[in-house]
């Protein structure tokens, strides 16, 4: 089993920046794949991009140039970051270990303008 927590959301405002984080536990040193979504109101949930334990990422062609995924493995936590952000980045964000099929319960950004 694998359980991951999300945090770091909140309110901010446009144009400012925010770093979630996802702990991991349970096996964190067998997940070889981690990967953020996220979803907002009354949309589907949108695949962000993905982190290898080596490091490698991928994105979306959606967010790239904002978005950064990087990890700590002493820490078995991922991060993203998102940087001048927008109101259109409101959602629910959560990071997924899909190997297990793991989902962590989320973490709600709020952009204002």
């Amino acid at each position: 089993q694998v359980h991951l927590v999300e945090s770091g959301g909140g309110l901010v405002q446009a144009g400012g920046s925010l770093r979630l984080s996802c702990a991991a536990s349970g096996r964190p040193a067998s997940i070889n794949t981690m990967a953020w979504h996220r979803q907002a109101p009354g949309k589907q949930r949108q695949l962000i991009g993905s982190i290898t334990t080596g490091g490698r990422t991928n994105y979306a062609d959606s967010v790239k140039g904002r978005f950064t995924i990087s990890k700590d493995n002493a820490k078995n936590t991922v991060y993203l970051q998102i940087s001048s952000l927008k109101t259109e980045d409101t959602a629910v964000y959560y990071c997924n270990a899909p190997f297990y099929g793991a989902w962590g319960q989320g973490t709600l950004v709020t952009v204002s303008s």
